[in-house]
């Protein structure tokens, strides 16, 4: 993989993994409650970087949304 994503194409589901150092669960739990910006291609998940980019901008993934319990 290049080291630069470019923020024009879709990558995969390991990639935004690997590009915001989280786990595949996590993507998946921000997906459903947070309204993590991504597109579903078939049986598979894609993401444009631009959009995550955007979104970790806003608090998207800030920890302060989390729910305690």
């Amino acid at each position: 993989m290049p080291e630069t994503i470019h923020n024009d194409r879709w990558i995969s589901l390991q990639e935004v993994c690997d590009y915001l150092g989280v786990k595949r669960h996590t993507i998946m739990r921000w997906i459903d409650q947070r309204g993590m910006p991504a597109s579903k291609v078939g049986k598979l998940w894609r993401f444009k970087t631009a959009d995550i980019d955007e979104w970790v901008k806003k608090g998207g993934a800030s920890d302060e949304r989390e729910v305690i319990k």
